[in-house]
């Protein structure tokens, strides 16, 4: 799989499809690659380039703790000189959950850099901001005061990293347990924040803004509520609505696998919205 150096990071990324025009697409969570692979095909097999990629501190690119900028907003840089050396922009830009406020930070970061907006399990509310504070940031915080570097390696996330590329050991043991505290603390204040945001990092004048075409698949669970999916879609002054769910399960969060059986029709919407508006290579 190619990997190509993004502002110091080496980042791992893969180009489904030979022709047509580009699609970005993200994961949620932290995932890989392989956790949107499957819609990526689908979506390529529409006749689209898709390009896919683990994230720095994702899948199997590089480990880069510290920066003081919130982590999706340094995604969507990284993602932006990724597809700028692929020579892929504009392109549309789409994603699940984090990938999904990845895509909107884009939009906002970089006019003109997206043609359009593909955007499922939209995250936003005071629970969705602190709960995904303490998956992401919070649980490797308490590690580290608790166990140094050696019981942040030991967590679920981590140790999958380190069995990606073993290498990524000796990148964490070597940072000062007090300095990667520092950093998870900055980056779980973003969250936080963004709690009483119509969705997560992006405010009611951000996603009025954003004037490109948008299709947007709510989620169904307390982190990614339908109410979240449909605020977006009204805000956003270009956007189509699409529920594949009319109300929320009682749980915080759908398992990912249960969403990826979906894939095929949230597949057949994105490439039918994409040829409504134009952007299409048949």
């Amino acid at each position: 799989m190619p990997v190509a150096n993004v502002r110091g990071a080496s980042i791992n990324y893969e180009v489904l499809g030979k022709s047509g025009p580009w699609i970005a697409l993200a994961p949620g969570g932290r995932r890989p690659i392989a956790a949107v692979r499957s819609l990526a095909q689908k979506v390529a097999d529409a006749g689209y380039r898709v390009l896919v990629h683990d994230r720095r501190n994702c899948g199997a690119s590089d480990l880069l703790i510290g920066a003081k900028e919130p982590e999706n907003e340094i995604w969507a840089d990284d993602l932006h000189e990724l597809l700028r050396q692929l020579n892929a922009l504009p392109a549309v830009v789409g994603g699940g959950s984090s990938g999904c406020r990845m895509a909107l930070l884009l939009a906002l970061r970089h006019a003109g850099a997206i043609n359009a907006l593909l955007l499922w399990r939209v995250t936003g509310g005071r629970f969705a901001a602190q709960r995904l504070a303490k998956q992401y940031y919070g649980q490797y915080i308490e590690a580290a005061e608790k166990g140094g570097m050696g019981a942040v390696c030991a967590t679920e996330h981590w140790k999958e990293r380190i069995a990606e590329r073993p290498d990524n050991r000796e990148v964490l043991m070597k940072m000062d347990s007090k300095r990667f505290v520092a950093a998870m603390a900055d980056w779980s204040g973003y969250f936080i924040r963004g709690g009483d945001m119509p969705v997560l990092g992006a405010t009611e004048a951000d996603l009025k803004s954003i004037r490109i075409p948008a299709c947007i698949i709510p989620g169904n669970d307390r982190t990614h509520a339908v109410e979240v999916g449909r605020t977006l879609a009204r805000l956003l002054p270009d956007a189509e609505l699409n529920e594949l769910f009319s109300k929320n399960e009682d749980v915080d969060v759908v398992p990912p696998e249960e969403w990826q059986k979906t894939d095929g029709r949230a597949a057949e919407i994105f490439a039918k919205f994409l040829s409504a508006r134009g952007i299409s290579s048949r």
